[in-house]
């Protein structure tokens, strides 16, 4: 199974012409709000591509909370670990323009209260993956990969956003996923180029770097990857990263090798620019596989 240990958010989502520049003013065509957050995401996206997944994170005790967890829900993910805590459940602001591009500002609430105690023992072993990002308190995260590794647990880190962590954080990871500006600043920390080779090579791990409009590149157990990218109209790419990760997890999960698992989650990724929105524009299997067989 997959278990997620990372944040739910509720997106407060702004359609523009173009994105505001610093000291603008510039009025939405429309604004709705929508079920978010990385961790959040990334569950529904592995749920909906078929994997048995879990979720440990936190919400308060707000109006917001229950709006966050609906997609979760409603994707089947279990969501026993998510704890209701004093404070505000986290919210992220989601400007998009015509081209798709985005800008977002998250206020992250609970998800900087949620703690690792409360994932059990027995849910890391080698049969899980450990799925996690970076909006939940660096340390807490941190410490579940050394937990999870300890266990045998395959541990998937996607360093997003970028945030530094102990390098031999990385050397308990399975997989890291990063961007290209994510892959630089990785790069920066560990005094080495920002290929996903280069990277694989200093931090001893695999590593995943994603290319937007490129692809992916990948370098895992001495092994290239390079993947295209699917050719879509993008209408939004918010979502596009977190639908990767997840489906790559539920790939890996499934026991399809690197190369398959790597070419899945590049299609459901395209598939998620051609619609607005976060957990809204996530696939399901069956359109992967269309995608794919396409």
């Amino acid at each position: 199974m997959i278990l997620v240990f990372g944040s739910i958010n509720l997106d407060l989502l702004f359609a523009m012409d173009a994105l505001p520049v610093a000291g603008e003013t510039r009025l939405a065509g429309a604004m709705r709000t929508a079920p978010g957050g990385k961790g959040a995401n990334q569950a529904v996206a592995a749920a909906r591509d078929g994997a048995e997944v879990a979720l440990y994170g936190a919400v308060g005790r707000d109006s917001f909370a229950g709006p966050a967890q609906a997609g979760l829900e409603s994707a089947g993910v279990d969501t026993w670990g998510v704890a209701a805590l004093d404070g505000p459940t986290g919210v992220a602001s989601i400007v998009t323009d015509r081209a798709g591009r985005n800008a977002i500002a998250v206020a992250p609430g609970a998800n900087l209260l949620a703690r690792q105690s409360a994932v059990p023992d027995e849910m890391l072993d080698s049969e899980t993956i450990l799925l996690v990002q970076m909006e939940c308190d660096p340390g807490e995260t941190a410490r579940l990969i050394a937990r999870a590794h300890a266990a045998g647990a395959r541990v998937i880190l996607n360093l997003a956003p970028a945030v530094e962590l102990p390098l031999e954080t990385f050397r308990d990871t399975y997989l890291v996923v990063v961007n290209e500006r994510e892959a630089a600043f990785l790069a920066a920390q560990a005094g080495c180029d920002a290929s996903a080779k280069a990277l694989a090579q200093s931090l001893a791990t695999g590593v995943v770097r994603t290319l937007g409009g490129e692809g992916c590149e990948a370098h895992v157990a001495g092994e290239d990857f390079r993947i295209p990218a699917h050719r879509v109209d993008v209408v939004d790419t918010t979502a596009a990263g977190d639908c990767f990760v997840g489906v790559l997890a539920a790939g890996l999960d499934r026991g399809l090798d690197m190369r398959a698992a790597l070419s899945r989650a590049s299609a459901a990724a395209a598939l998620a620019c051609t619609k607005s929105g976060s957990q809204g524009s996530l696939p399901d299997a069956a359109d992967i596989d269309a995608a794919i067989n396409r």
